[in-house]
């Protein structure tokens, strides 16, 4: 799995992956969440609308970078989950934690 990384604004950091979210490719979320947060960019919106599977590892991840992204004085918010990917954060109840939104762009319109 690759990441792309986009901005929105110049606080606002979107990554986007495909495919599976792993063992194997959690290492390079954490990787682009941290390297976008080194910018000055402490606001990331995780892209989902491509992740097709994600397991523990994922979840891990996910929980880490948001972690990175607050103590940077930020957030993180994931965006366009899938099917597959919804129940997995509301199985865990990291629902609660993540905030979800429709698409990238929606993320931090607040």
């Amino acid at each position: 799995m690759e990441f792309e990384t986009r901005t929105i604004d110049e606080l606002v950091t979107v990554i986007r992956g495909e495919g599976r979210l792993n063992m194997v490719s959690a290492p390079l979320l954490r990787e682009a969440v941290t390297d976008a947060i080194s910018k000055g960019r402490p606001r990331v919106v995780v892209d989902l609308s491509g992740v097709d599977f994600m397991d523990s590892s994922g979840l891990g991840a996910l929980v880490g970078c948001l972690k990175t992204a607050r103590q940077a004085g930020g957030d993180l918010r994931i965006a366009a989950p899938s099917e597959q990917v919804t129940m997995v954060l509301q199985l865990s109840n990291l629902d609660r934690i993540l905030t979800s939104y429709v698409s990238p762009e929606d993320a931090y319109r607040d």
